[in-house]
């Protein structure tokens, strides 16, 4: 198997992070992962920016839900700089296709744009 490419690994590292409740639940954290100009389509068909979803993800306090499974997770390298994440998730029976794009700068790696897709495994 050939190895990774570091950018694509530097990719699934911060999409691993933000996937941790503890950085979701950190403004600091998790914003530190978000690009200024950071935006997203939610499996809600909700349209979020860099700020909306910093305010939902850190205010919610979930102690009692099971944790979210992620599968099929892959990336590749679309230009110096620029990685494209797909893969799915499930949590308690809501599955989801998702697609992330991660732009590298000075700050490093940080997530640009993501798109959650619901759909049925039935």
């Amino acid at each position: 198997m050939p190895e990774l490419d570091a950018a694509v690994e530097a990719a699934i590292e911060g999409e691993l992070r933000l996937l941790d409740p503890a950085v979701r639940r950190s403004p600091e954290l998790l914003g530190a992962l978000l690009h200024p100009d950071y935006f997203e389509f939610g499996s809600s068909g909700r349209r979020w920016d860099r700020a909306a979803i910093i305010a939902e993800l850190s205010a919610t306090r979930e102690p009692g839900m099971r944790p979210l499974t992620v599968s099929r997770m892959k990336g590749v390298r679309l230009a110096p700089g620029l990685v494209h994440l797909t893969f799915e998730t499930d949590r308690n029976g809501a599955c989801a296709h998702r697609s992330s794009l991660w732009r590298q700068g000075v700050e490093g790696w940080l997530l640009y744009f993501h798109q959650g897709t619901p759909f049925s495994r039935e």
